[in-house]
């Protein structure tokens, strides 16, 4: 299952900290580096871009959710080089 939907007021908060970070990222990896300095990181399940928590792996929500859908990143960062998960329905980012 997909994490669901947030409250108004906390995607606002995210959005104000997480997507300038989206948006200067020029790589994957610069990406991830980004999230990370500000405890968050990424995850891929069922085709979606899930951001969680570092602390404790918590998914908090869709890429779409943020304004940030992981279609229009690959479009502009290339594919993600991704590694599948033994359940076969969740990766993680290479490298």
């Amino acid at each position: 299952m997909l994490p669901g939907e947030l409250d108004s007021e906390t995607a606002a908060l995210l959005r104000m900290v997480v997507l300038p970070q989206i948006e200067a990222a020029s790589s994957w990896g610069d990406l991830v580096m980004r999230l990370g300095d500000k405890g968050f990181g990424l995850g891929f399940r069922a085709g979606r871009m899930i951001l969680n928590r570092l602390d404790n792996g918590a998914e908090i929500c869709t890429g779409r959710s943020l304004g940030a859908p992981l279609r229009g990143l690959a479009a502009r960062l290339g594919r993600p080089a991704l590694r599948l998960s033994r359940d076969g329905r969740s990766a993680q980012l290479q490298g």
